[in-house]
């Protein structure tokens, strides 16, 4: 049995009813949903073999990527903290759980639901599927190395290794970067997808990356706080304008009007607001 699950398998189909046929292997039955597709009695069919939430042996022919000996990225689903994370791999009634043995110590680095990890698919002894990441060696053998010519260049990639050096992460174009903790904020969660720059490209070909804006870029704090009240507000527009009052300004935000004028003037430059009819929109939200 356990060399069946996480395995893709060819067994043959010895029984059906309205909603599944029953695909047998090695003496076990798997049940295979009669809505992926029309076979018959006797036919033998592939598929790939898991067990569903309810402990049902199941055969899919939509197989997933990752599974026994095959990385691929998931994308994850929740969390418990007694357990690990749950990720996507693309079955429709199981989501598999990377065990909190392969998360960082500190839970607010774990995967949060939107995040993705690269992972394949192992089986204990006891017949339960788990998901586990893929290590640096995988990640080296995906890559292809970065040149000269990135320099500068815009990037968006998957963070899948924390140190206390830095941050690593597969860009969307398989190049290998890393992040120095003096090149962000805060450090990225396990999973985390990232935007940032090429500021260099070492000998061996991995990008040194900055996750902070370039110096054009950079917002204040005031240009934040107003980003924020816009991003929460009802069709993400306010009632302020530079026309506002110095006594409204200050109320509502606590700044002066000339630090609002300031900030607002920031967030025109990068066109991330317009003003209209007396109100303050937010037409793009910064990367």
């Amino acid at each position: 049995m356990i060399d069946l699950l996480a395995s893709v398998f060819s067994g043959l189909i010895i029984d059906e009813n309205d909603q599944n046929y029953f695909v047998q292997k090695s003496g076990v039955t798997f049940r295979l949903a009669k809505e992926e597709g029309e076979h018959h009695l006797g036919e033998a069919v592939e598929g790939f073999g898991y067990q569903n939430q309810k402990q049902e042996n199941v055969l899919t022919t939509i197989i997933p990527k990752s599974r026994k000996g095959h990385y691929a990225f998931g994308t994850v689903t929740g969390s418990r903290r007694d357990l690990g994370v749950f990720v996507d791999i693309g079955l429709k009634d199981k989501d598999m759980v990377v065990s909190l043995d392969e998360l960082p110590t500190i839970r607010e680095l774990w995967p949060k639901k939107g995040d993705r990890l690269m992972v394949s698919l192992r089986v204990d002894e006891k017949e339960r599927i788990w998901a586990t990441v893929a290590d640096e060696k995988i990640f080296k053998a995906l890559s292809k190395n970065g040149n000269e010519a990135m320099k500068n260049q815009d990037i968006t990639g998957t963070v899948y290794r924390l140190k206390l050096a830095g941050s690593y992460l597969l860009t969307e174009d398989f190049h290998v970067g890393f992040v120095h903790p003096s090149e962000r904020y805060q450090e990225p969660r396990l999973g985390e997808v990232v935007k940032g720059r090429v500021i260099g490209v070492r000998p061996d070909g991995v990008l040194n990356v900055s996750l902070k804006p370039r110096a054009y870029e950079a917002i204040s704090d005031d240009a934040a706080m107003i980003l924020t009240f816009l991003e929460r507000a009802a069709d993400h527009q306010i009632p302020y304008t530079d026309k506002s009052t110095p006594e409204e300004i200050l109320q509502t935000f606590g700044i002066s009007k000339g630090q609002f004028k300031r900030a607002l003037g920031n967030l025109f430059k990068q066109r991330l607001i317009e003003q209209k009819d007396g109100f303050t929109k937010l037409i793009k939200k910064p990367n």
